[in-house]
C-alpha cells in the first residue's frame, strides 16, 4: 500500500463560525457538530480569529480511492503507530484517509511504516 507524503505544515484548530474559514484555500478538513466547528488546515491558512489550536502536525494519505468494503487499514496503520508510542490525528475523506502526526514524529511513523510494508512517496 503506498502512502503519499502532504508537503505542508498543518494545524488542528476550532473557529467560531464558517465564515473565518477560507473555502478556497487547497487543503482543509472541515467538521461542524453542536458542539464545535473543527478544522484541520495548512498553518499558513489558518483563520485569524481561532477558540484553540494546536500548531505542529504533519500528513500523509493512503493514495487510491479505497472502497468502502475494505477493513481494518486505518486500524493496521494506527496499530503500527500505537506500537511505536506515535499518537495520530485521523481525517477520513469519500475517497481515502489522511494520518497526521506531530512533527517530531513524522519521520519515525514513515519509518516504523515503511519497516512494515508500506511504500512511502513524496
Amino acid at each position: 500500500m503506498v502512502l503519499k507524503k502532504l508537503n505542508a505544515d498543518l494545524t488542528v484548530c476550532k473557529t467560531r463560525s464558517l465564515e473565518e474559514i477560507d473555502l478556497t484555500t487547497e487543503l482543509f478538513f472541515l467538521g461542524k457538530t453542536d458542539e464545535e466547528i473543527s478544522l484541520v488546515c495548512r498553518t499558513a491558512d489558518v483563520p485569524s480569529h481561532t477558540l484553540e489550536r494546536e500548531d505542529g502536525w504533519k500528513g500523509f494519505r493512503i493514495e487510491g480511492k479505497l472502497d468502502f468494503s475494505l477493513t481494518g487499514i486505518l486500524a493496521r496503520i494506527s496499530g503500527i503507530l500505537a506500537e511505536n508510542e506515535i499518537g495520530i490525528f485521523a481525517v477520513s475523506t469519500f475517497n481515502t484517509d489522511y494520518i497526521l502526526v506531530k512533527r517530531e514524529n513524522f519521520s519515525r511513523a514513515l519509518d516504523v511504516l515503511a519497516e512494515a510494508g508500506y511504500d512511502i512517496r513524496d
